[in-house]
């Protein structure tokens, strides 16, 4: 692992001293009038020597939780308290960013898709690239902030690696340390950045902020608190990590579908441990008369709902964390 030795650490032309830390715009392009397409970076060179640490957020441009994250974690870190490196960029997919929507409206693509990226590729790709050789390459570890989007969601931590693949283990335990309570360790798709770093012998996690429409206050509190147990496990600020004496673990995702159409009403809270035949919802019809009851297919835990208590037939209305064990 390349880790902080006391050297100037750079990110394009953001470079720092041992003590001292920077922050800058990064042109990547042009937009549509001309203007630089600018990647805000942030680069903290402690006074210690240490592992280097990488952290972005909105690699999807709604999801915002991770950005209030990143504004906590870069205004209590002090390059004089710091053992190693951090290169922090707080708004990755700016152009989904300013569009208020999830995938990059140039190219129509999730960055999180796109890792490692290309240099002569599509807009994400180029992005990507960039990410990955100037920064990520440089990191011991990554932590890649997201949210459910704009649905209602448990605040979970996703290992995106099996621990049989390299830094597969390591990049788990991070997880564990994140302590969110709750994780989903299943293999992602190719392309996400929580696959392309372990790939490369770099731990990386993908924590998932909660879901909802602009900030969710006790969803930043716990990721600005994984964060630091991160930095905490790796000795690189002061203190022990705040970890739960029990976390749930799921490996598969279910998806509950409703069989009429009306107003939704849940029986069960976001993170309950359901059994399968347990009443997750009721469809009321517009004069509040219940017209079915959903039940749990599996036993697990409620782990998503829709933004909205209006459904159609056929229409998700929850998904379940299912194959359910302890850590």
């Amino acid at each position: 692992m390349p880790g902080s030795e006391s050297t100037v650490l750079s990110v394009a032309h953001i470079s720092t001293e041992p003590g001292e830390r920077a922050e800058g715009y990064v042109e990547l392009g042009e937009r549509q009038d001309h203007q630089p397409l600018r990647l805000p970076v942030c680069v903290i060179n402690g006074a210690e020597d240490g592992p280097v640490a990488y952290l972005q957020a909105a690699s999807d441009g709604d999801e915002l939780n991770g950005v209030a994250v990143m504004h906590r974690i870069l205004q209590d870190l002090s390059p004089g308290k710091l053992r190693g490196a951090v290169i922090a960029v707080p708004i990755v997919n700016v152009p989904a960013f300013h569009a208020g929507r999830s995938a990059n409206p140039v190219d129509g693509k999730k960055m999180n898709r796109c890792f490692p990226g290309s240099k002569t590729g599509t807009s994400s790709e180029r992005i990507a690239h960039f990410l990955f050789n100037e920064a990520v390459l440089q990191a011991d570890f990554c932590i890649d902030l997201h949210q459910g989007g704009v649905s209602p969601m448990i605040d979970e931590c996703r290992v995106r690696v099996n621990k049989s693949d390299r830094a597969g283990r390591a990049s788990f335990e991070m997880g564990r340390v994140f302590g969110i309570g709750y994780i989903f360790h299943k293999k992602g798709p190719d392309g996400q950045l929580a696959r392309a770093a372990p790939a490369r012998g770099i731990p990386t996690i993908d924590p998932e902020l909660g879901g909802t429409r602009g900030w969710a206050r006790d969803s930043i509190r716990k990721g600005v608190q994984g964060v630091k147990n991160v930095l905490c496990y790796y000795d690189m600020i002061e203190g022990e990590p705040i970890i739960p004496e029990r976390q749930v673990v799921t490996r598969k995702h279910r998806t509950v579908l409703c069989n009429r159409g009306g107003f939704l009403a849940f029986r069960q809270s976001l993170g309950a441990l359901v059994r399968k035949g347990d009443v997750l919802a009721e469809i009321r019809d517009p004069f509040g008369h219940v017209v079915e009851e959903v039940k749990a297919p599996v036993d697990g835990v409620l782990w998503s709902h829709p933004p909205y208590p209006m459904v159609s037939t056929g229409q998700r209305i929850a998904t379940i964390g299912a194959q359910v064990r302890y850590v």
